[in-house]
């Protein structure tokens, strides 16, 4: 199981620097969208439609987060931490949020904490063009509808999308569809290129994507740590 092996990872990290018997506060909270994403000039994104938050980690100062749709406050040790059971979206989110704050204090990995304001469409941009220059000109299947990725892929490549949110299903894209889960097998099936959302470690559905036989990006701070941890490749533009 891919939490197990994260939390060995991570704990045997926490050995290793002499942070297991430090008296270590970290406190998570949501993140109003303001907080988050800053004034975009585009408002269709889930942060700032209110359906989703970015739980945020503390620890010595550095910042680490996780995009969740059940968020609440939580203060607690390193301990109480690798103690959850990240059986649900809310203790994943605490534990996924303290991993990317703590390997950020310690220099491990950076890029933990989301863009602002119009940074998100900059981000979409160099997006297009980093695809073009590592994979010419693939069919692109988008997993979570991050709007300006959609926006962006659709105008450059052949695109297929995929969400969990029921408000999102069914919307079109420059004429490209959102689909259902239900979808994604047959969206894999189809693309060259898999271009998925980091918060899959949070809602539990990351692992039907890691043995997949093609290229495939996860995108987004929250997946920062554990694509450290297991080797996947990352894009994240213009976080901080």
């Amino acid at each position: 199981m891919i939490y197990e092996e994260l939390k060995k990872n991570f704990a045997n990290i926490i050995k290793e620097n002499k942070l297991e018997t430090e008296k270590i506060s970290i406190k998570a909270h949501p993140l109003t969208p303001e907080e988050a994403i800053g004034n975009p000039g585009d408002l269709d994104y889930p942060l700032v439609k209110g359906r989703e938050r970015l739980m945020e980690a503390t620890f010595k100062g550095y910042k680490g987060q996780a995009f969740t749709d059940l968020y609440g406050d939580f203060e607690g040790s390193m301990q109480d931490v690798l103690s959850l059971r990240l059986q649900t979206n809310y203790e994943r989110a605490i534990f996924i949020s303290t991993l990317n704050a703590t390997l950020s204090y310690l220099g491990i990995i950076s890029n933990t904490v989301h863009c602002k304001d119009n940074e998100p469409r900059e981000c979409a941009m160099e997006a297009v063009n980093f695809v073009r220059n590592h994979y010419g000109r693939p069919k692109i299947f988008l997993v979570g509808m991050q709007p300006r990725f959609a926006e962006f892929f659709s105008k450059n490549f052949k695109l297929r999308i995929t969400d969990l949110d029921s408000e999102q299903i069914g919307k079109n894209v420059n004429g490209v569809p959102v689909e259902g889960e239900s979808s994604t097998s047959r969206n894999i099936a189809w693309a060259d290129l898999l271009w998925i959302t980091g918060t899959t470690i949070i809602n539990s559905t990351i692992e039907q994507f890691l043995d997949i036989n093609k290229p495939k990006i996860f995108y987004g701070t929250t997946i920062a740590g554990t694509a450290y941890l297991l080797g996947l490749k990352r894009f994240c533009y213009m976080s901080k």
